[in-house]
């Protein structure tokens, strides 16, 4: 009697329902990948001899349950610790030094700093050191590092100034051709008489701390300078000078420089240097007061504080760089003002790149590499045991994982603030349902059919 076959047929459609029951259950759990029952015929070749050319199936059985890993949509989220994967791969999360594999990116931090799921597995990625170089051995749990930045104190500012050189010497009226003489009114840091143009920028010492530095820029001509006794005459000058002296002040207290002004190492007494420039507008030399000068960097060393200390020699210098600055008909203009330093700073907040880099930002708007994500992939991703939780483990059927940063060989990338959505199609699953249901109405006609031909053969007399 084929009382087997439907019964069989009762449980394949069963199962089916269990399944999709099961894809509906999950089709707002973040990474779930939805699942598909697979079945076999079943035949016995004893019921009908060996060769079995006449054999009437005897049902069907459950062949797989297959998951199918395909794509799931990426949504915006407010975690900076959510990741999503679009593409190939799985996170690698450790519990214990038990490794599962998931496609849950929902993270967050441990009281420890380590980037772990719901479940308390941590992680695993590249970790960096405090200079945000990457140790990309073997992949270990991500621990984030928020302790505060360390400040650097300013070496290098870099200035590209164009200097009018339509500009007269500071006191002069006119640029009438004389004895060669420096600016011919003395500097004063109060009084803007006294030079040409100034910039003002804000740089660091060794503790962070922030120091405004203010340079000033005095036209002077060639030839050989003017005792201090004799600046405050007024004296004119040719507009054909190419050099110009260069003070500085930091917090507003003036820097005075070694110049003697008889014909040392600065025109002007006071000065921090002196810039040269030639017949077509660009720097060809700077002179510093401080230090050694760099001939190809044309820079001015400039003491930033401690400002007075004795020897005047001795003092931390910034480089003040000149590199590219002009001497054109063309009103001053400061084209570029920068410098390498900074105060400490907090960390305010990390996002992970495409490429898993975990970058943090921090309060005094600089930024660092905390760390690397991993992903994991398989020759056969069907081979993964499911533990449930959103979390698998790797089998001799799936392989081994392949382990690697994200965007190499088969992985995919990551989008940091998202998650990747179930993957279950709902349409779908209603549509199947409704086919799961009447197979297993079909199924159970098939045996109230032979329960009625059992019947029929029982009443004979």
């Amino acid at each position: 009697m084929g009382f087997q076959q439907g019964l069989s047929g009762l449980s394949a459609a069963s199962k089916t329902l269990d399944v999709i029951g099961n894809n509906v259950s999950n089709a707002s759990t973040v990474g779930f990948k939805m699942a598909q029952a697979q079945f076999a015929d079943v035949y016995a070749n004893s019921l009908s001899g060996a060769g079995g050319a006449n054999g009437v199936g005897i049902g069907v059985k459950v062949s797989q349950i297959s998951q199918l890993f395909t794509q799931g949509n990426i949504t915006s989220t407010n975690n900076p610790l959510d990741v999503a994967i679009n593409g190939g791969g799985f996170f690698r999360m450790s519990s214990n030094g038990a490794i599962t594999y998931s496609r849950n990116g929902q993270f967050n931090l441990d009281k420890n700093g380590y980037v772990v799921n719901a479940q308390g597995s941590q992680l695993t990625g590249y970790v960096a050191d405090s200079n945000g170089v990457l140790a990309t051995g073997a992949a270990i749990p991500i621990n984030i590092n928020t302790s505060d930045i360390s400040p650097k104190q300013t070496a290098v500012v870099n200035a590209v100034l164009n200097l009018d050189s339509r500009s007269l010497v500071p006191g002069t009226v006119t640029p009438v051709a004389v004895t060669p003489v420096i600016a011919a009114t003395a500097f004063n840091i109060t009084d803007p008489t006294t030079y040409n143009n100034a910039t003002s920028i804000t740089v660091f010492d060794s503790l962070g701390n922030s120091h405004s530095l203010q340079t000033f820029y005095v036209r002077v001509n060639l030839g050989p300078s003017v005792p201090a006794a004799t600046r405050t005459a007024t004296v004119t000058a040719p507009v054909s000078t190419s050099e110009w002296d260069v003070f500085a002040a930091v917090d507003g207290v003036l820097i005075v420089g070694p110049g003697t002004g008889t014909g040392g190492v600065n025109s002007a007494l006071g000065a921090i240097g002196k810039i040269g420039l030639d017949n077509t507008g660009k720097v060809t030399v700077a002179t510093p007061a401080f230090g050694v000068s760099d001939p190809r960097a044309f820079s001015i060393s400039i003491p930033v504080p401690p400002i007075a200390v004795t020897p005047i020699s001795t003092p931390t210098l910034v480089k003040f760089d000149l590199t590219g600055s002009t001497q054109y008909g063309s009103a001053f203009s400061v084209n570029t003002l920068k410098q390498d330093g900074y105060t400490a700073g907090k960390l305010s907040k990390f996002n992970t790149s495409k490429d898993g880099t975990i970058v943090g930002s921090y309060t005094n708007g600089k930024t660092s590499i905390l760390g690397q994500v991993v992903l994991a992939n398989f020759t056969n991703p069907n081979g993964l045991q499911s533990l449930g939780d959103n979390q698998w483990i790797e089998t001799a059927t799936s392989g081994v994982a392949l382990v690697g940063p994200p965007s190499t060989g088969s992985l995919g990338v990551l989008t940091s603030n998202a998650v990747e959505d179930s993957n279950t199609d709902l349409t779908g699953e209603l549509v199947n349902m409704i086919t799961a249901q009447r197979v297993y109405q079909a199924n159970a006609q098939t045996i109230k059919t032979q329960d009625q031909v059992l019947q029929t053969l029982v009443n004979l007399r």
